[in-house]
Formats: structure tokens, C-alpha cells, sequence
């Protein structure tokens, strides 16, 4: 088979580390905290970096290895780090890029706590951050300064989401110098590569729909080695490093990663198609409907639209209580991406901790519900919020 030839289906499955004196045919765990060296000098070169070797699992790990060369090769990326959670994976890539005195320009529609990092902990070190509107990329330019360092942005955003142009944000980028960050966690690299539209670097959660499962929390950035060089230097001495066991749990995850995103979308097309024909909704949004204010874009860059759709019930706040509270089968929780599908109020969770004007800001308001479409049968997702709605 010709090299770089393979499909992202067979990457997926068969991007394995090198099999041990036992040949098994599935990766084993390795959880150790440390690895042992033959003599004086292998350890001597190993800390010296003359030796590409598993030192400490803070630094590596064989686990870590293996799911950081499959995101890595279903990105399009040169290297990666993996991280304990996706918010140590934005903190300590845009922590180990970032000096005192930088500027960030980022979209106003990001995850709550990253919204957080921005507003509350990188200004005690003179990083400030000015945001921008996802629905309207006309406006960056002009927020640029001269220490202007990163581009960040999610698309599509949570929880409403809206889809970015990832070329034009590319195009900016390259054009001002500056590092652009892509979160690519609603999507998946199965849905979308930012990397093909000019992103440097790419971070997911892995605790959400690369995991599939609601097992076990994980965060990844890939992207430019150079740039990775400098996260990982920063990472191997501050400690976020994943888990062997969740590295392991997460590489078998992304085995089944497309087949299982591929129903995903397929049941959160058809939950959408329900809500926007219902009498009881006022609005909703799923990138992959025609209604959607970026539709054409959501076409350009994505394979599907993903698991997320936005509504909201009519009535406002009281009727969005009144359905939480007559759901049966579906989930109340604050996670997504999960085999089981969940309903989530944003306002009261996620992105609580945003002032009320910040959320209206983004397009999050009172009333808004989140479902995570899961694999349960479509029929059964529908009737149940059917009979919340009523």
C-alpha cells in the first residue's frame, strides 16, 4: 500500500505502538510512572534529549504516544501533547505561547471557562484579550494591535452553535503574523481538519465525543511541531499529562470514532428537522439545517454537521424549566458527546458563571436548551422530547 495512502477509518484502527515480546494484538496499558534505563549512559543521553525515549510518564508515556499519533494523523498535524482534561489543554497551550505584556483576539462564543482564563486569570499577567463576533469576522482587523499574538476560536461555538469561516480566520492570521488556535471539539477530525484552512494548532476535549462514552476526561492539542515544542516543554514541567489508563480507553475510543459520529449526525439532523417544524419551539439551529445562518460554510468545511443542536422552547425560562423537568429518558447533565443523549441548560450550567450580558452576547439566552444527540434510536430521542414539549 502506498504511504499516506491509507483512509482516515483505517488510521484510526490501525495506528498502534510497536508490539511487545508478547505480540498482542491489541495495545496493552503501561502504567508505570517511570522507565528504567540500561546503564550510566543511556540515562545520561535520555535527559540530555540525544534519546527519543520514555523517561517519566509526566514527560511520555507509551499510551499517550499512541493517541497523540492518531489525532495527529487525523488532523493533519506534526506533533501533539495530551492532557489530563480539554481545559488543561487550552490553559497550558495558550499558558506556554503567551507572555506577559501579549494580546489575544479571540470569538466571543467560547466555552465558559475558557471565557474565564481570558477575563479573570490572564489579566494578573498583563495578557488581555479582545473578543470578537462569531456571526461577523469583519471586525477583526481592527481589534490587531502590535502585540497581538493569537487568533483562538471554536466552530462550531458552544452552545450555539454558530460556524466561523476557519479560511478567512486562516487568511487573517497569516496575514498579521499571528498563532491561529482552533478548538475542533464539536467537530472532531472525522467532521473537520482546521489544519487544511490554516490553523497552527488544533485542541480537543477528549472527554467528549472522542471518548464517546462519558468515561474519562482528556484533552489534546496538535498542530505545527515548532509551536508544539513549546507546549510540551511547558507541560512536561507543570504536570497536565493524560493518564495512561484514559490514553488507553481514548485510542480504542477513536477506533470506532467515525462510525459512531457518522449516526451522531444522522440522528441530530433528524431531531432538528422535528424541532424546526414544532409548534412549541421558537427557534433552532444545527449547522447542517438549511436555516442556519452559516449553512454554507458549515458545507465547505465540515463532513456533517455534528452532535450539538440549540433550540429554544417558547415560553422562556419557565417552559425551559418545565421541560427539564418532564424529560424520562434523556440525560440532565453538562457534558456532551456521549453515546447517551443529553439536555443541558446553559445559562444554569456551562456558561453560568458569564455575566447575563455576556451570555446575551453570544446568542445564550434564558430559555436556550443544548441537546447532545446520542446513539440511542432516533425515534425514542424524538419522543421523548416530544412529550417534555407537551
Amino acid at each position: 500500500m502506498r504511504k499516506n495512502s491509507k483512509k482516515f477509518e483505517t488510521e484510526a484502527i490501525r495506528t498502534q505502538m510497536e508490539r511487545s515480546q508478547n505480540l498482542e494484538h491489541s495495545s496493552p496499558i503501561y502504567m508505570t510512572s517511570s522507565f528504567v534505563f540500561e546503564d550510566a549512559e543511556d540515562m545520561r543521553a535520555s535527559f540530555a534529549e540525544e534519546k527519543d525515549r520514555n523517561i517519566y510518564s509526566r514527560y511520555s508515556n507509551p499510551n499517550s504516544s499512541e493517541f497523540i499519533d492518531k489525532v495527529c494523523k487525523m488532523e493533519g498535524a506534526e506533533n501533539g501533547f495530551a492532557f489530563a482534561s480539554g481545559m488543561a489543554a487550552v490553559y497550558s497551550t495558550l499558558a506556554a505561547l503567551l507572555n506577559s505584556g501579549d494580546h489575544v483576539v479571540s470569538s466571543k462564543s467560547i466555552f465558559g471557562s475558557t471565557h474565564t482564563l481570558f477575563t479573570q486569570f490572564f489579566p494578573k499577567w498583563n495578557i488581555t484579550t479582545s473578543y470578537f463576533d462569531a456571526t461577523d469576522l469583519s471586525s477583526i482587523e481592527g481589534l490587531i494591535k502590535p502585540n497581538t499574538k493569537i487568533l483562538y476560536a471554536e466552530s462550531p461555538t458552544n452552545p450555539g452553535v454558530d460556524v466561523l469561516d476557519l479560511e478567512v480566520l486562516g487568511q487573517i492570521a497569516k496575514k498579521y503574523g499571528l498563532i491561529f488556535i482552533v478548538d475542533n471539539c464539536f467537530a472532531t477530525p472525522y467532521l473537520q481538519q482546521p489544519i487544511k484552512f490554516g490553523a497552527n494548532l488544533v485542541i480537543h476535549s477528549g472527554t467528549k465525543l472522542m471518548d464517546g462514552q462519558g468515561r474519562v476526561l482528556a484533552g489534546i492539542t496538535v498542530g505545527s511541531g515548532e509551536l508544539m515544542d513549546k507546549v510540551y516543554r511547558f507541560s512536561r514541567i507543570t504536570g497536565p499529562a493524560l493518564s495512561p489508563f484514559n490514553a488507553w480507553v481514548l485510542s480504542r475510543s477513536l477506533e470506532t470514532l467515525a462510525i459512531r459520529v457518522d449516526r451522531h449526525c444522522e440522528n441530530a439532523l433528524k431531531l432538528a428537522t422535528f424541532l424546526e417544524n414544532h409548534p412549541k419551539i421558537d427557534w433552532v439551529k444545527y449547522p447542517f439545517l438549511k436555516s442556519h445562518p452559516q449553512y454554507e460554510i458549515a458545507k465547505k468545511q465540515m463532513k456533517a454537521g455534528g452532535c450539538v443542536v440549540a433550540f429554544e422552547v417558547k415560553g422562556g425560562l419557565d417552559a425551559g424549566r418545565k421541560f427539564f423537568d418532564s424529560i424520562e429518558l434523556l440525560s440532565l447533565s453538562a457534558n456532551l458527546g456521549d453515546s447517551r443523549s443529553i439536555v443541558t441548560h446553559p445559562a444554569s450550567t456551562t456558561h453560568s458563571k458569564l455575566s447575563k450580558e455576556d451570555r446575551e452576547s453570544v446568542g445564550i439566552s434564558d430559555g436556550m436548551v443544548r441537546v447532545s444527540v446520542g446513539l440511542e434510536h432516533i425515534d425514542d430521542i424524538i419522543a421523548d422530547i416530544e412529550q417534555a414539549l407537551e
